[in-house]
């Protein structure tokens, strides 16, 4: 199936034209909701932006696994990229030749999460089909690279051709990397899937095969449930990074910026860490190894002194939460993408996106109160003590279940 070195070569035009892709979109994304700030300067705005953004996904990832199992992964992932790419480009149109309403971006931003939830579980399973299975710990290491690289230089795009040039000519920036990326892919042969009887089952039968992979396997049904619970009270945290630096410590916007960009060095130096010289073999171990650091930092980070050296401390603690991230995340797509059967792997897939997606709103609705209450670095402690805990529980019941079935 893999031809010695070819696997190399198509790889690397996937993973390319992903990372042109990337940039596009977080620079897109990045200017979209800056331009919003600036057009209604309302906190409430914001939030249903983020609240748009994320539903898509909560709503269609069951779906959208389903559909990456059934269908043509390929097809589905260019479809989405082009998809978003022409919604750019005919807002980009009305931007230029008309004042639209500012809640016109909800629509924007709408059409690009659900085109991102179609997109990412077929791209995801489309890589166990072009690498071998010995390559996936670097390859995911790869491609976590590329999206640190993107999270990382594609606001500062954003930004910066925002600055020059109107909403409506920045994001032609998403049509571009979407058109690039569609190339990338279309050129490359995509290994075909063994057909199986999966068009004579009825959708939603299919929705429950991609749950019950999950709960086949303990270790990774273990994993799964400890990501829910941890993310509940993390993924929070990264609307709250502006407040650390601004009400806690009593910073400027540049040392915000700088928080941030600490926390995608820490993904960049762990993603070069994993795509060159670290070797995983247990890779649920070193994933739960991630979350468990993940709690950690951030209880460390709630309890750092408000002064100004204190800042700097928190922007390491910042690297070591963007390290913790990915030394979780990768293990586990790899351990996904070797375990998994082929056809069931969009669903997956699909099942983490749910979670991701789910956890951030409610996760925020249940903080953002407390929060205000107690103090924005009193949650990160908080939060990162719960994660700590839920997380040591859960190692223990995995291993203990698993060592009762060896029994």
């Amino acid at each position: 199936m893999f031809e010695k070195d070819k696997w190399k070569t198509k790889f690397i035009i996937v993973a390319l034209g992903q990372a042109i892709s990337m940039l596009g979109s977080h620079g897109v994304q990045f200017a979209l909701i800056w331009w919003l700030a600036e057009k209604t300067t309302s906190p409430l705005m914001l939030g249903i932006s983020g609240i748009v953004a994320y539903l898509p996904m909560s709503l269609f990832s069951p779906i959208a696994g389903v559909a990456a199992d059934r269908y043509n992964r390929k097809f589905i992932s260019i479809f989405s990229d082009m998809a978003m790419g022409t919604a750019a480009l005919l807002y980009a149109g009305l931007l230029y030749f008309f004042e639209l309403p500012v809640w016109t971006v909800f629509i924007m931003l709408c059409v690009r999460g659900i085109g991102s939830t179609f997109q990412q579980p077929a791209i995801q399973s489309i890589i166990p089909q072009l690498v071998p299975k010995d390559q996936l710990i670097k390859t995911n290491g790869w491609m976590q690279l590329l999206y640190s690289g993107s999270f990382l230089i594609g606001p500062v795009i954003g930004a910066s051709l925002y600055a020059i040039f109107p909403m409506s000519v920045v994001l032609m920036s998403d049509v571009a990397g979407a058109i690039l990326a569609s190339i990338a892919l279309a050129v490359v042969k995509i290994p075909a899937l063994e057909k199986t009887d999966k068009f004579e089952r009825h959708f939603m039968q299919e929705m429950k095969e991609g749950i019950q992979v999950f709960l086949e396997d303990t270790k990774l049904f273990y994993i799964v449930i400890a990501e829910a619970l941890c993310m509940f009270f993390y993924a929070p945290l990264s609307s709250f990074y502006p407040l650390m630096t601004s009400d806690y410590f009593n910073l400027s916007a540049m040392y915000g910026s700088a928080a941030e960009m600490s926390f995608a060095v820490g993904m960049l130096v762990s993603s070069l860490l994993f795509s060159s010289v670290l070797k995983v073999k247990r890779k649920i171990r070193v994933s739960f190894l991630g979350l468990f650091g993940m709690g950690s930092v951030s209880a460390v980070c709630g309890i750092i002194p408000p002064i100004y050296a204190g800042w700097f401390f928190f922007a390491a603690a910042c690297i070591g939460l963007g390290m913790s991230g990915n030394i979780h995340t990768i293990p586990l797509t790899a351990y996904i993408q070797e375990t998994v059967a082929p056809e069931k792997m969009g669903r997956a897939f699909s099942v983490l996106t749910l979670i991701s997606s789910v956890t951030m709103p409610v996760g925020l609705v249940f903080s953002s109160p407390i929060a205000e209450q107690v103090g924005v670095n009193t949650w990160f402690f908080i939060s990162g003590i719960c994660m700590v805990a839920l997380t040591t529980i859960i190692i223990i019941r995995c291993y203990t279940v698993q060592r009762r079935k060896r029994v």
